[in-house]
């Protein structure tokens, strides 16, 4: 009896290991060849490359860990330094289907 149980068993578990693939389009999050800060750019620097932000979120953390977004991005800052630059998701209209009366 046994003999016939194990492989059964293992037949039932490949079943339940069946998954989908998703696939993000991670290259079409926003506009092609955005500027963004370079990481080491100080505040002054994106202050005048870019402008004020859209918002100014305060200090978190030690060392303190500031955020500026912007319309298409989000700029990081330790202390008064970029540490990373990171483009906002822009969500693509889906394809239109044809309606026939």
């Amino acid at each position: 009896m046994y003999r016939t149980l194990i492989p059964v068993l293992s037949m039932a578990l490949c079943f339940s290991a069946y998954a989908d693939t998703i696939r993000v389009p991670v290259g079409q999050q926003g506009p092609d060849q955005l500027s963004m800060p370079s990481r080491g750019d100080s505040k002054n620097i994106v202050l005048d490359r870019f402008g004020l932000a859209d918002e100014e979120r305060p200090p978190v953390g030690h060392p303190p860990i500031t955020r500026w977004d912007y319309r298409y991005f989000s700029v990081y800052f330790e202390g008064d330094r970029v540490i990373n630059s990171v483009q906002h998701h822009q969500r693509i209209a889906p394809p239109q289907r044809d309606t026939q009366p």
